[in-house]
């Protein structure tokens, strides 16, 4: 397996997944209101913000791309992740994002999401990248807006309904 290639943005360090990573996941993905926007009526437990740390990092092993850990640059807080995901279910690839609540607003998962897509494009050669949002999470749509992607479907999985959010690659300038 070949090492997770960190990316830097203006703000964030985007790096592979380590195991003291799991604390401040798990509190992360035990906010109520984070689990909001994943479609989830409660915060997850602990033992799932493990399992779902693992297939984060079991992504990259199987695939050779996936989600990052987003680290804020000038404080070294793990603040999220971001980045391509296409398990068998999937559509296409996926660009996400997760961000810890006291993190919202800031701007961080446009960041990653576009810093993701463009690794995408320019390493395996993506033309199009896709994000699936739970209709209710507003400021996600917002995110896939910033990225350049519209509302291109509706999709039924894992027994949930989501919008399919897509666009083209490579993405605009995201300052323009």
């Amino acid at each position: 397996m070949s090492a997770v290639p960190e990316l830097i943005t203006e703000r964030l360090l985007m790096r592979g997944w380590r195991e003291e990573d799991f604390e401040p996941w798990a509190a992360i993905l035990g906010d109520p209101l984070v689990a909001r926007g994943l479609g989830q009526d409660a915060g997850m437990p602990p033992i799932e913000a493990w399992r779902d740390m693992a297939l984060m990092a079991g992504h990259w092993a199987l695939k050779g791309y996936g989600n990052w850990v987003l680290e804020e640059r000038d404080s070294g807080e793990l603040v999220g992740r971001a980045g391509l995901y296409y398990p068998p279910d999937w559509p296409e690839i996926e660009v996400g994002w997760t961000v810890a609540r006291e993190h919202w607003g800031k701007g961080y998962a446009a960041e990653a999401g576009h810093a993701a897509a463009g690794w995408g494009a320019e390493q395996l050669g993506l033309r199009h990248i896709v994000s699936l949002i739970h209709p209710a999470n507003e400021r996600s749509i917002r995110v896939a807006q910033k990225l350049g992607e519209k509302l291109e479907g509706h999709l039924r999985v894992r027994g949930f309904d989501l919008l399919v959010y897509g666009t083209d690659l490579p993405l605009g300038d995201p300052a323009a």
